[in-house]
């Protein structure tokens, strides 16, 4: 009876084996499928960035399958030949990287103090925190708009960073504590026993445990700064301006335009995706990490 039922057994578990090697199988080319259907805009756009406005006007981005003579880089040319587009996108640079930069490194410090410092009123701080989360950024565009106005900063890079980083630093500090308060106050607690003062616990312990965390939040910020169009549209000036922006005024002025536009188009969103596979492995393990805690 025991030789009869592993003999069963063995011969379930090769069937089960089998049902689930073919479901995964279909998975797998179920979600193939659809990622390759998902990119065909972006395809299509990288296509007819290379492609002449008489040839886009007449045919479909497909018809280069059947005539790639139509492939030109006069385009990308011309976009380089417009100053104000070229500024826009140095300025999309400008705003990004310190918009990300502060809201990261303000983001942990205060996240570390929230999760591993003790002090009066550390709750109450934190849910006031929490509560700012809520607060929609069109209600705050009107009453920051006139107090940058009477600091001199509206219409200016150092404007729509303070901006971006407000907005950013309550999720940010959201975040992280969560994912700081997980570290074990053992490991914590040894540490200051060994000597190391606040600042050394958190530059060798608590930033190297969190690294995955830090690295998906940077991806999230980096990727609503250089995205967003209603902040910068509000708050530059045509002399600090992003690319989101240019490009809007390009449509506005030229409507046909498309020899600027598709080019412009697939910059503004080939740099994001490459900041996100750059970083794709740690912004994983930081949400794998979240999800297991």
């Amino acid at each position: 009876m025991t030789a009869l039922d592993t003999s069963v057994r063995a011969k379930r578990s090769l069937a089960a084996r089998i049902a689930s090697g073919a479901a995964g199988g279909a998975l797998r080319a179920f979600l193939l499928v659809v990622g390759l259907f998902w990119l065909v805009p972006t395809f299509g756009l990288l296509v007819s960035s290379f492609r002449d406005p008489t040839d886009i006007a007449a045919s479909g981005w497909w018809k280069v399958f059947t005539a790639p003579a139509q492939l030109t880089t006069k385009s990308y040319q011309s976009l380089l030949e417009k100053d104000e587009i070229t500024h826009a996108l140095f300025n999309t640079i400008w705003i990004t990287v310190p918009a990300t930069l502060l809201v990261v490194i303000i983001g942990s410090m205060a996240g570390y103090a929230f999760a591993c410092m003790d002090f009066k009123g550390r709750d109450g701080w934190f849910m006031a925190v929490v509560g700012l989360l809520v607060v929609p950024v069109q209600v705050a565009l009107i009453p920051l708009s006139e107090l940058f106005g009477k600091i001199g900063i509206f219409g200016s890079i150092i404007g729509v960073i303070l901006f971006h980083v407000g907005f950013g630093l309550p999720f940010a500090i959201f975040l992280l504590r969560n994912f700081f308060a997980e570290i074990p106050r053992e490991l914590l607690e040894a540490a200051r026993l060994d000597g190391a003062g606040e600042a050394r616990l958190f530059a060798t312990v608590v930033l190297p445990l969190g690294g995955p965390a830090i690295a998906s939040l940077g991806i999230f910020q980096f990727l609503w700064v250089w995205n967003d169009m209603l902040v910068a549209l509000i708050f530059s000036d045509s002399g600090s301006q992003p690319l989101t922006v240019a490009l809007q005024q390009q449509v506005r002025q030229f409507s046909g335009n498309i020899e600027i536009l598709a080019p412009g188009a697939f910059i503004s969103m080939v740099i994001p995706l490459a900041v996100f596979f750059a970083f794709q492995r740690q912004f994983v393990s930081g949400v794998m990490a979240g999800a297991v805690k």
